[in-house]
């Protein structure tokens, strides 16, 4: 029975204390820190040689930044701060770097104030060169309260009256490959279906693809990669299409039917740019199964079907022979734009063929022909047959 009864006296005490302790966190007695944000306490300096010097971001070690801390109202906080530059007074545009600091003094990468200069130009005069010399750069700082939700403050900004910037060419090369995804290709918004590389000419791409009216179309570099309309740099619709887009929305084509698209990439001082050229979809066959290696010969030009789901069906064969046959895009040659059929599927012609299939690529990639004989192609599967 004594046990019980302390145990309760213990618990009586406990709750005294606990009373106690929180009547006595309720009294203001003005010595608690309440947060507040005091900008006016966050001051960037002008670094000592700033006004007379020209900072050349090239070949300069790091730029140095100190700065008061804001004031929180005395919480003992952790604070980021993050720098952020423009070429004019007012940031309506800027950019902040990347690296962050957790100090009040600061060794700014070069590099990155380089990098900055470059795309706020670029942004502000369009993809022109540079111009090799030293400008007024302007900066600020953003402090944040680390895992906080305070909103942040923002320094006053310093003049570097002169810093030279020098433009680094990027790394650019043209894609190897370009596809398309739509409403209208294979199994709608399934299929991404590769544009075949022109062969011999870097960074173009060729297809043939049906569309109804109002069909929709995306693009990418790979599948997955969901580009739209503002991502084409020009369209080239010499079949009336009647293309239209809006932002990177689908690209939409207003009258339906069958198409060659052509892109040809060009790179350019600071991206690569896209020219989509909708041509009207032209196959044919030639060589020695037609008996006429002529170009573009409307005598053995293939009959387009009426929709995506039928192929293509040539013209009958003359001779015994092997296949040639190619898509025409545009005045290319056709060689350039060859096909053969490989276990019932087209395969697009990426090597030299200075005799033919059989004896420069292989036995399998030869396909024979007869007399009377025809090459069908479904141009939205690329599958084909010759019967």
């Amino acid at each position: 029975m004594n046990k019980i009864m302390l145990r309760l006296g213990s618990v009586f005490t406990l709750l005294a204390l606990v009373a106690f302790t929180l009547t006595s966190c309720e009294k203001d007695d003005d010595s608690n820190p309440t947060f507040k944000a005091n900008t006016t306490g966050f001051k960037l300096n002008l670094p000592a040689n700033a006004t007379n010097n020209t900072y050349d971001l090239v070949s300069s070690n790091g730029l140095n930044l100190t700065c008061s801390q804001p004031d929180f109202g005395g919480f003992p906080l952790v604070v980021n701060y993050y720098v952020q530059v423009a070429l004019d007074q007012s940031f309506s545009s800027y950019r902040e770097l990347e690296t962050f600091f957790t100090t009040a003094n600061m060794s700014v990468d070069p590099a990155e104030i380089n990098s900055a200069m470059i795309d706020l130009y670029t942004e502000a005069n369009g993809d022109v060169e540079y111009p090799k010399e030293a400008r007024a750069l302007y900066v600020r700082l953003r402090a944040s309260v680390a895992g906080q939700t305070f909103d942040d403050v923002t320094s006053n900004s310093i003049c570097l009256p002169s810093v030279l910037a020098t433009y680094v060419p990027p790394t650019l090369s043209h894609p190897t490959s370009i596809y398309i995804v739509g409403s209208c290709i294979g199994d709608g918004w399934k299929t991404w279906k590769a544009l075949a590389p022109v062969y011999g000419m870097e960074g173009e791409f060729y297809t043939l693809f049906y569309a109804p009216d109002g069909g929709e179309i995306k693009w990418g570099e790979f599948e997955g990669d969901w580009r739209g309309y503002s991502r084409v740099t020009d369209f080239d619709d010499q079949a009336g299409a009647g293309i239209s887009g809006e932002g990177d929305s689908n690209i939409k084509i207003a009258n339906g039917g069958w198409y060659c698209l052509y892109v040809v990439t060009e790179i350019g001082t600071n991206d690569i740019k896209y020219h989509f050229h909708i041509l009207p979809a032209k196959a044919y066959v030639i060589g020695n199964a037609t008996g006429d290696w002529t170009d573009s010969n409307a005598a053995w030009e293939m009959t387009p079907s009426a929709d995506a789901t039928t192929p293509w069906e040539s013209p009958a064969f003359t001779a015994s022979g092997e296949l040639r046959a190619y898509i025409k895009v545009g005045s290319i040659d056709w060689w350039r734009t060859e096909f053969t059929l490989f276990n019932g599927s087209l395969f697009w012609r990426t090597m030299d063929i200075p005799d033919n299939w059989a004896a420069n690529v292989g036995e399998a990639y030869s396909v024979s022909c007869a007399p009377g004989q025809k090459l069908y192609v479904n141009f939205d599967t690329n599958k084909g047959e010759v019967k």
